[in-house]
């Protein structure tokens, strides 16, 4: 019976890859003188990744939570695919930005500027040194699990697979991205006949602990308050989300691929893939009959070896230190990605310098160096890797869903045309990602010291940076001052001026005025909007208030200009205020001006656009 359901299903998964592969264009594409990934060749790279953490995450897991892993990891499966919608949505916001790549990093950079930007840098760099070093480290302990190796030898292996992995990358990524392939078509016989026999495997005790994980985990969440229910979902997902690290891989991997719409494919194959089989994997091993305190390093090539013998047992031993392998080549790729945009955003142009085959060869050696380095001063422990890379991979969940926030209160949905989310989800996921973040701070004082100094330093340093290569430095360079703008009205034979605020983005201009002028606030990180007239000003915003810039230019114009009669202009808000509350706060303080400014006129205006245009907001 055994034997036949495993046949049946390896003959179905070798026809369907059989299909795929006769597919032109699978993983690569060539266009505009470059390589191009397709979401499937995104999605098999950062796949690695998430796949690799079933070979120790479940196992950490249940080290601090017991039993209720098997139900939580679950749980915690359904809450990153549901962030993984966010991240979507962020890779159009940048997209239509004009900023490709970057991830984590660069939409904190476009809502938050250069300092939190900083902070998710060195928050997403210790989470790849660390999965270039735990995966490493996971590789050789499951490829021993049968041989026994002293442990230096074990450090030298590890070291040897990151300069190998190394090697890899600068040979370039079209050749990369057929070999990840060629692993994950292994991977998927391996994992398709783990899952089958298992299920097959089930007997009563492990249905019993089964149930007894779910029964324990509603009882723990049933508290009688649901502040400390929400302390124990909190202290759960927390223990729990290692498992599904990499997720964030697949946005930071954005400059690879021709449109956001391919990473939102990608994020749908990870979701029928490792969304689903992380949390099977977990449940049948965390339900076997298993003295998980001798098996903690290698849970899930001791279970396959207790299902089918020692024969599938150094199978999936060979998968693992495979896969963990090329882990750690997804470490490599999206840091090398990451640092590439902060190379050309302050103008290292030394730094990314590639080779014939488009490699980015010297930041893949720098990278190498970083990896060793780490893996030296721990020593090697996985215990003490885990904690700092769960810690590093929640701040990164943190600033991305925080930015989302902020960026959806203050633009609504301007940017994000196609695809956008429920704003109070978002929220929510906010606030645990928070939680867990502060959870792990505190219970994790290695991971909190490691993440505290590396953030230290590349902060430090990137402020220094900042100050004389940022590229709002030139946007800044461009911006009117007050005085530009009066002395163009003073110009004007007209008694009354018109002073009219406008949006950023904004492109129809009627015929300059000399009587009239066009006014944008823009942020410097966003570049400076193009001069549309001679009557258009626009001016950088600062560290104050729309509302507070307003009123500095006004008062210069109420000085100036006293003679005038003035009439200011804002245009009608159409978006809702649960989709923009930033308007309903504008048009409140608005309110106000009249007060400030009694001798000018304010007009809140509204004009009925042409029937085949669609009505537009103006601020």
């Amino acid at each position: 019976m055994k034997l036949a359901v495993l046949l049946i299903i390896n003959a179905a998964l070798l026809g369907l890859f059989v299909h795929i592969l006769r597919k032109p264009s699978l993983l690569t594409n060539y266009s505009n003188g470059r390589f191009w990934l397709t979401w499937l060749g995104v999605g098999v790279i950062t796949l690695m990744d998430e796949l690799t953490s079933v070979f120790y995450a479940p196992a950490e897991a249940y080290r601090f939570i017991g039993p209720a892993a098997i139900f939580f990891i679950a749980l915690t499966s359904i809450v990153i695919r549901y962030f993984s919608s966010r991240l979507v949505e962020i890779s159009e916001i940048l997209e239509s930005q004009k900023m490709f790549g970057g991830g984590v990093y660069s939409f904190s950079y476009l809502v938050l500027g250069p300092m939190v930007s900083f902070v998710a840098v060195s928050s997403i760099m210790v989470d790849y040194i660390l999965t270039a070093c735990i995966s490493a480290i996971s590789a050789i302990e499951n490829a021993t699990s049968f041989v026994e190796m002293p442990h230096l030898w074990k450090i030298a292996t590890a070291m040897v697979i990151v300069w190998g992995i190394a090697g890899l990358n600068i040979i370039g990524i079209r050749d990369n991205v057929r070999f990840t392939f060629g692993i994950f078509v292994l991977a998927a016989f391996v994992f398709l006949n783990l899952i089958a026999s298992g299920v097959l495997g089930l007997d009563h005790d492990s249905l019993a602990r089964l149930q007894a994980s779910i029964s324990g985990a509603a009882k723990h969440l049933d508290s009688g308050s649901w502040t400390q229910g929400y302390g124990v979902f909190i202290a759960s997902v927390a223990s729990c989300v290692l498992a599904y690290s990499g997720v964030e891989s697949v946005l930071q991997t954005a400059g690879f691929v021709r449109s956001w719409r391919e990473i939102a494919k990608a994020y749908k194959f990870l979701a029928l893939t490792v969304g689903i089989v992380t949390p099977i994997v977990a449940a049948l091993a965390l339900s076997a009959p298993i003295n998980f305190a001798e098996h903690e390093g290698d849970l899930i090539t001791h279970y396959a070896t207790m299902l089918n013998g020692a024969p599938f047992g150094i199978a999936v031993a060979v998968l693992a230190s495979i896969t963990l392998i090329m882990a750690v080549n997804t470490a490599f790729v999206a840091s090398s990605e990451l640092m590439e945009r902060v190379a050309e955003r302050y103008g290292f142009s030394w730094l990314i310098a590639t080779n014939r085959r488009q490699s980015l060869y010297r930041i893949h050696i720098i990278n190498a160096i970083s990896f060793s380095c780490i893996i030296l001063v721990t020593g090697g422990s996985q215990m003490i890797l885990a904690d700092m890379y769960a810690l590093g991979l929640l701040a990164c969940f943190t600033i991305n869903t925080g930015s989302l926030v902020i960026y959806r209160y203050f633009m609504g949905a301007k940017g994000v045309i196609h695809y956008y989310t429920n704003r109070f989800g978002t929220i929510a996921l906010f606030f645990i990602f928070l939680s867990c973040f502060l959870f792990l701070a505190w219970m994790k004082p290695h991971g909190t010291e490691l993440w505290a100094i590396v953030t230290g330093i590349v902060l430090t340093g990137g402020l220094v940076v900042a100050r004389t290569r940022a590229p709002e430095i030139k946007a800044v360079a461009q911006t009117d001052s007050h005085m530009d703008m009066v002395l163009f009205l003073a110009e004007s034979t007209e008694n009354e001026i018109h002073i009219i605020f406008r949006r950023p983005r904004e492109e129809a201009m009627e015929e300059p005025k000399s009587s009239e002028v066009y006014v944008t606030f823009y942020n410097p990180r966003q570049g400076a909007p193009t001069k549309l007239s001679p009557n258009h000003f626009r001016f950088a915003t600062s560290k104050r208030t729309l509302y507070q810039q307003m009123v500095a230019l006004l008062k210069v114009v109420e000085y100036e200009l006293a003679d005038r009669k003035i009439v200011i202009h804002y245009g009608w808000p159409l978006s809702s205020w649960l989709d923009r509350m930033s308007i309903g706060v504008m048009v409140y303080n608005i309110m106000h001006l009249p007060k400030v400014f009694p001798r000018f006129d304010f007009h809140i205006d509204y004009s009925n656009p042409e029937p085949d245009e669609k009505p537009r907001e103006t601020d």
